[in-house]
């Protein structure tokens, strides 16, 4: 169970690199021209658009992003938490 919990701990980190990849790349990349970027917004677009759904931006700022990103970085503490015996 303890390899289990430690792989999805690891997909989320990674997963939350690819968001910040993702903000860094769209303040560069506005268009989504490059193609990096599009995968990206590909990849991260299922899970930032439901929470773009319930809070729209702000002032012309989209803080979905900023709210899966603590999501996730809280779900990581809970299962290191709750497997912590096992770190």
């Amino acid at each position: 169970m303890a390899e289990v919990a430690t792989l999805i701990i690891l997909i989320l980190q990674v997963y939350c690199y690819v968001l910040v990849a993702r903000a860094i790349l769209s303040w560069i990349d506005q268009r989504q021209q490059w193609g990096i970027s599009r995968v990206l917004a590909d990849i991260t677009e299922p899970i930032i658009r439901p929470v773009r759904q319930v809070v729209p931006p702000m002032g012309g700022f989209d803080i979905s992003f900023i709210i899966v990103f603590f999501g996730i970085q809280m779900l990581i503490r809970v299962l290191q938490t709750s497997f912590s015996r096992y770190y």
